[in-house]
């Protein structure tokens, strides 16, 4: 993905909807990968009066949606990309195991964020009040 590609897609297509409807409170989080981090993305953001939550650079994966896309992930790993059942179907493939991914797997994720938090802060050496 380029920056480019990001802000066309990602930016323009779902986050301006998304905080437009969400309002004026609405922060948005992304990471530091560098398509994220062009110049274009940043004008993009300006212009569309987005803030951006800080992230620190090297900071851990604590963001719950992309544990669930390494489930999907794993999820499709045993699917072969060569076979003719994938390349006729490789989309729905997709959307059939996003789709068997259960609420209790995703729930378990955001109720694991208080212990990778503080593991986080552990493996920094940062003191923590909890």
């Amino acid at each position: 993905m380029t920056g480019h590609i990001y802000r066309d897609v990602i930016l323009e297509q779902d986050v301006r909807l998304f905080r437009g409807a969400m309002g004026a409170e609405f922060l948005f989080m992304d990471d530091n990968a560098r398509p994220h981090r062009a110049n274009i993305v940043d004008e993009c953001l300006q212009s569309e009066d987005i803030t951006r939550m800080d992230w620190p650079a090297y900071s851990p994966d604590l963001n719950s949606i992309e544990h669930v896309w390494d489930m999907l992930g794993q999820r499709l790993q045993p699917v072969n990309p060569l076979s003719p059942v994938y390349r006729n179907f490789g989309g729905h493939c997709v959307l059939d195991e996003w789709c068997n991914i259960s609420q209790d797997q995703i729930d378990n994720l955001i109720l694991s964020m208080p212990r990778r938090c503080k593991a986080c802060i552990a493996s920094s050496g940062r003191h923590t009040p909890y």
